[in-house]
């Protein structure tokens, strides 16, 4: 995908597990990754071969939920680099397994206002935001790409029986905001391609399945039991899909969402 060339790209929740793995393939692409997060710099050292693709690597501190800090960031964008090429909102509020949450107060009867709240903030305002202030810029050009990771508990509900471990216990709920969230992204792509059709601005949402991250041996089992592929993702099989969004090769694609979750929704 040699037409990633010197595109620059705009990365929301770059320094998160798959943000991680989308600077390090787009900027050995030649790619200039745009890398927001509010995470400290210092862990851009752990991005693979970083000292390799550092120079295609601009960081920026920002949480993307705070208007004031985005309209700085794109200042300093703009001040920088003349246009937008794409633009990916991979930033998110996840309530990941691995994290090891409370059983009780993950359940619906339980649930806090305050972390549904959060949830919804983190994943939707963000997003909401990011397209708004970067898209102003991106509209101009007539010729660029927004890619939102969404998830496929947007389109199905949790199978709680994952997080049911050896003993018959119920270790943990998928609580409801985040599927919550991750449907309205897919239904705020759909509008925003609507939208910006015209302008020349394709818009998509990818679906990833669970991506393995040193969650126990039981997890893995019961989840990719439930694969047809019969096993979890890889950061790289979302990887690829974003790389062909950004690409020319996706150039008649919008208004889509790609499910990449070894046939998880198939059936």
């Amino acid at each position: 995908m040699n037409n990633l060339n010197k595109k620059i790209i705009v990365l929301t929740g770059a320094l998160g597990l798959l943000g991680k793995s989308i600077t390090e393939s787009l900027a050995e692409n030649n790619a200039k990754i745009l890398m927001l997060d509010i995470k400290n710099k210092n862990e851009m050292n752990k991005i693979k071969d970083f000292k390799i693709i550092k120079n295609n690597l601009f960081y920026f501190k920002c949480d993307v939920t705070k208007i004031n800090h985005l309209r700085r960031i794109e200042k300093k964008i703009s001040n920088k680099f003349n246009r937008i090429d794409v633009l990916i909102n991979a930033a998110a509020v996840t309530d990941a397994v691995e994290n090891k949450p409370k059983p009780k107060l993950s359940m619906f009867e339980n649930f806090p206002l305050k972390d549904w709240n959060k949830s919804l903030v983190g994943n939707l305002n963000s997003m909401f935001l990011c397209s708004q202030i970067f898209g102003k810029k991106m509209i101009k050009q007539k010729k660029s790409s927004i890619i939102n990771i969404a998830s496929t508990y947007g389109i199905v509900g949790p199978d709680q029986r994952i997080y049911i471990n050896k003993k018959f216990q119920q270790t943990f709920y998928k609580n409801p905001a985040y599927p919550t969230s991750k449907g309205a992204v897919i239904s705020f792509t759909k509008y925003l391609a609507a939208y910006w059709g015209k302008k020349g601005v394709r818009v998509n949402s990818i679906s990833p399945g669970g991506i393995e991250n040193k969650q126990n041996k039981e997890f893995i089992k019961s989840y990719s039991s439930r694969t047809l592929l019969g096993r979890m993702a890889n950061t790289s099989d979302v990887v690829g899909v974003v790389k062909f969004l950004c690409g020319d090769e996706s150039s008649y694609i919008t208004g889509s969402n790609i499910v990449v979750d070894g046939g998880w929704t198939a059936i």
